[in-house]
């Protein structure tokens, strides 16, 4: 339960952003400052320790469970399980819910929704996607999920063909002219688009049609990275879920071999990857991919992956902190800036682990989770 809306004094380390520190904050009416307002009539509360800007979970699927779409109440749990992770600020990357009630609650993340993922019939999750007979309907679907979303669009970029039976492997869903138009579409809807991808193959397809974002990127060759990086189009490598691909891979075997081999080879190199696709300059993003198969609020688990893949502790927190809120086009905690904010004990660019222990989460200048709640 938050506490009453009270001015905060937030001491100790205040970090902002990878250049800027400073040693307190203050927080009145929802509002940041970064020197001391006018004498405050009352109380004010005080925290002490490490403070972020919120974390971003930048792909994860309010409203969807691991056989489809839930309830709004369902939906309200999550992103109460994500707040109280220290995560403010959610990329939703697709979901057959309209939550867009909940981002009528000042009490839960800020939302940024990108509407119904779009793939072919028997080309993804049952139940998950808005499918398409006929590709060249795509940038049709894309202008319309433009619309019902919040600036972003996502479609099944790959994934397993078992119409070629014992096989079937992982393979495009678009041709190449029509990726081409329907990113066209986007942006003349003043939307970007993100792209599931797991294998290689679509990958120059996606770069050729200049796509905005790409989500797991499991197969993204060193070449496609370079290229990545030339263009500051980020890579969302889920890893939480990418943990999950030898257990596909064993359920997958018998029916399907070819396919099976790729999702244990994949799932072999993922640090591997991870690090490649850092060292070669491609922006990261922090995301859980939470909603299907992986539950919310595990943001500090998905860091403490990428720390283990060998990406430096301070990095990864950038990643799923200021970063991500430019990226969404958020900006930073400056002067005046809604005070979305989690205090930690100690410095988690040190130790990622202490992503798991909140303090205080402030959400909206007020307290609503974290052990600092009374």
């Amino acid at each position: 339960m938050a506490v009453p809306h009270v001015p905060l004094h937030l001491t100790g380390h205040v970090v902002l952003d990878d250049d800027h520190e400073t040693g307190e904050v203050f927080v009145r009416d929802g509002r940041l400052h970064l020197t001391r307002p006018a004498p405050q009539v009352g109380a004010v509360r005080r925290l002490e320790g490490w403070v972020i800007p919120g974390l971003v979970d930048v792909h994860s699927h309010l409203g969807l469970g691991p056989d489809g779409g839930v309830d709004l109440e369902t939906a309200t749990e999550q992103a109460i399980a994500d707040r109280d992770s220290g995560v403010l600020l959610v990329r939703d990357a697709g979901s057959p819910l309209d939550t867009r009630p909940l981002q009528r609650r000042a009490d839960l993340p800020r939302l940024v929704r990108a509407a119904q993922h779009i793939a072919r019939p028997k080309r993804y999750l049952r139940g998950f996607a808005v499918e398409l007979d006929d590709v060249a309907a795509l940038p049709g679907a894309v202008r319309a999920q433009a619309r019902a979303g919040d600036g972003w669009v996502k479609i099944v970029g790959d994934w397993i063909d078992r119409d070629l039976g014992a096989g079937a492997d992982l393979a495009p869903l678009w041709p190449a002219d029509m990726l081409v138009e329907a990113v066209a579409a986007a942006h003349a809807e003043a939307a970007r688009i993100t792209v599931h991808t797991f294998a290689a193959e679509a990958v120059d397809d996606l770069l050729a049609a200049g796509v905005d974002c790409i989500e797991h990127g499991t197969g993204v060759t060193s070449d496609q990275a370079h290229t990545l990086a030339a263009r500051g189009v980020p890579v969302t490598p889920t890893l939480l879920q990418i943990e999950r691909f030898a257990a596909i891979a064993d359920q997958a075997e018998g029916k399907y071999p070819v396919y099976a081999r790729r999702m244990r080879a994949l799932h072999a190199r993922r640090f591997e990857q991870v690090r490649m696709l850092f060292d070669a300059g491609v922006p990261l993003l922090v995301g859980t991919d939470a909603g299907g198969s992986i539950g919310h609020g595990r943001i500090a688990q998905e860091c403490a992956l990428l720390v283990a893949a060998g990406i430096p502790a301070a990095e990864v927190v950038a990643f799923a902190s200021w970063r991500a809120r430019r990226f969404l086009g958020f900006g930073n905690l400056a002067d005046g800036a809604a005070a979305d904010l989690v205090v930690y004990p100690d410095d988690p660019r040190l130790d990622i682990g202490v992503l798991a222990h909140p303090t205080a989460v402030v959400l909206r200048g007020q307290v609503v989770a974290g052990t600092a709640v009374e």
